[in-house]
C-alpha cells in the first residue's frame, strides 16, 4: 500500500517531486507509525464491514480501527466480536486484496488472545489492537495479553494505547499518571506503534464540547494535556513515541459539497483562496486548522470518524518542496559540525544543530507521504485525491 496509491500514476507524477513509498504490514515499526495517516474508526457491528474496508482502501485509507468499545452498545459486544470474525474471514478469502492496516479496539485484556484465537488464519490480516483509557495500572494487563497473543499466534501485533483517562487530565494526578504510562510503554516499546489522544473523553470530564469553528487547541484544558503528553512521551531524542492527533467530531461537510468546485479543471484554474472560502463557509476550516496545529505541536496522523476527513489529513501531511529542500540542506554530511545557512528558497535561516531533529522527522514524513512538486499545494492534492 502507499499514500495516494488510489490515484493514477500519471497524476502522481504531476503532483510529486518524490512519490510516497510503498509499505506493507511487515514494514519497520518506525515507518508504519509515521504512515498511519488518517486512521478511520468504524463500529465492529457493521454488517458489511468487509465491503466497507475494501471501499475505504480504494479511496486512500491506509489504517482502520474496528471498534468494540465506545462506538457500540454494551449489549452488542458479543455480536460485534462474532461479526468481526466473519468479516475477517471474508477479507481473508479475497485473492490479492490490498487492505489497510487493521486494528481492533477492545474493552478488556482478555478479548485480545480470545479474538486472535477465534480469527484463526485470518489473524494474518490483523496489525494489532487499540487499548482504551490507558494508564500504567489499566494498561499493563492489555500489553501482557498482547504479548501472549503474539507469542501464541506467531504474528507481530502492535498496540496503540489511547490516552484519555481523567487521571491524565486532572492537574493533581497528571505527572504521576504520565510517568506511569511512560514506564509501561517503554517496557513494551517494540510493541507500541503509536499513542493516540482521546480528546472527547477529556472534554467529557468537564462537560465540554468544542464547536466546529474551534480546534482542540482552543480548549485550554485540553491543550495543556496535549502539551504535557508531547513533552513527556513525544520527545525527539529516541525516547519518544509517535503521538497522533485527536478526533474531529464534525462531518457536515462532505466531499459532494466541494467536489464540483475542485473538478472545474484538472489542476485548478480555481484559485486556492476561493476554495478556502468555500471550505470555511461549510465549516471545514476548523478541521484544516486543527490538522495544521497538530503538526505544529508534534503530532503525526489523526483519529478520524468520517471518510471525508481522510483526504485533508493526507493532503496536509505531504511534505512541501520547500520543507524537503530545507531538511536535505540541514542533514548534508558536510554540515555535521553545525553552523547556520540561508535556505535554498532564500527566505529563512536554517540552523543545523537545532533544526536537525525537525529535518529527520520531515524526511521520514516525506518518505511515507511524498514530496510535492514546487508548484503543487494542498488544494491540488485535495482535488486529485477525490473519488470520481
Amino acid at each position: 500500500m502507499r499514500h495516494f496509491g488510489h490515484i493514477a500514476p500519471e497524476v502522481r507524477k504531476r503532483l510529486f517531486h518524490r512519490e510516497p513509498c510503498v509499505f506493507t504490514p511487515d514494514s519497520p515499526a518506525r515507518l508504519l507509525a509515521a504512515a498511519l495517516g488518517a486512521t478511520l474508526y468504524s463500529p465492529a457491528t457493521r454488517p458489511r464491514l468487509a465491503d466497507d474496508v475494501l471501499k475505504q482502501a480504494g479511496r486512500g485509507v491506509v489504517s482502520m480501527v474496528l471498534c468494540l468499545e465506545d462506538s457500540i452498545d454494551d449489549a452488542d459486544v458479543g455480536p460485534g466480536e462474532e461479526n468481526l470474525v466473519r468479516q475477517f474471514e471474508a477479507l481473508d478469502g479475497l485473492p490479492d486484496a490490498d487492505l489497510p492496516l487493521l486494528f481492533i479496539r477492545v474493552r478488556a485484556p482478555e478479548q485480545i488472545p480470545d479474538l486472535v484465537r477465534r480469527l484463526g488464519t485470518s489473524a494474518r490480516l490483523l496489525s494489532g489492537f487499540v487499548l482504551p483509557k490507558f494508564t500504567a495500572e489499566r494498561g499493563i494487563p492489555f500489553l501482557e495479553a498482547l504479548a501472549s497473543a503474539e507469542a501464541e499466534s506467531g504474528r507481530r501485533l502492535f498496540a496503540m494505547p489511547v490516552l484519555e483517562s481523567p487521571e491524565l487530565l486532572y492537574r493533581e494526578s497528571r505527572v504521576e499518571t504520565l510517568e506511569g504510562i511512560s514506564r509501561a510503554v517503554d517496557k513494551y516499546r517494540d510493541r507500541v506503534l503509536a499513542l493516540r489522544l482521546g480528546v472527547t473523553d477529556f472534554c467529557s470530564s468537564y462537560g465540554l464540547r468544542r464547536g466546529p469553528d474551534m480546534t482542540a487547541y482552543d480548549v485550554q484544558i485540553v491543550a495543556s494535556v496535549i502539551a504535557d503528553v508531547v513533552n513527556m512521551l513525544g520527545r525527539a531524542d529516541g525516547t519518544g513515541f509517535t503521538v497522533t492527533g485527536p478526533v474531529w467530531e464534525y462531518f457536515r461537510v462532505q466531499e459532494r459539497m466541494f467536489k464540483p468546485l475542485l473538478r472545474q479543471s484538472p489542476f485548478l484554474e480555481v484559485q486556492a483562496a476561493e476554495l478556502r472560502e468555500k471550505l470555511i463557509e461549510h465549516a471545514m476550516d476548523g478541521l484544516l486548522r486543527e490538522i495544521s496545529l497538530d503538526q505544529a505541536n508534534g503530532l503525526l496522523g489523526k483519529t478520524c470518524i468520517h471518510p471525508s476527513h481522510v483526504l485533508p489529513v493526507h493532503a496536509l501531511s505531504v511534505v512541501s518542496h520547500e520543507e524537503f529542500s530545507d531538511a536535505q540542506d540541514i542533514l548534508r554530511p558536510e554540515r555535521g559540525g553545525g553552523g547556520v545557512l540561508r535556505s535554498s528558497y532564500t527566505n529563512k535561516m536554517n540552523e543545523v544543530k537545532p533544526h536537525r531533529a525537525w529535518a529527520e522527522r520531515t524526511l521520514l514524513r516525506a518518505e511515507v507521504f511524498g514530496v510535492a512538486n514546487e508548484d503543487i499545494g494542498f488544494v491540488e492534492l485535495l482535488a486529485a485525491g477525490l473519488p470520481g
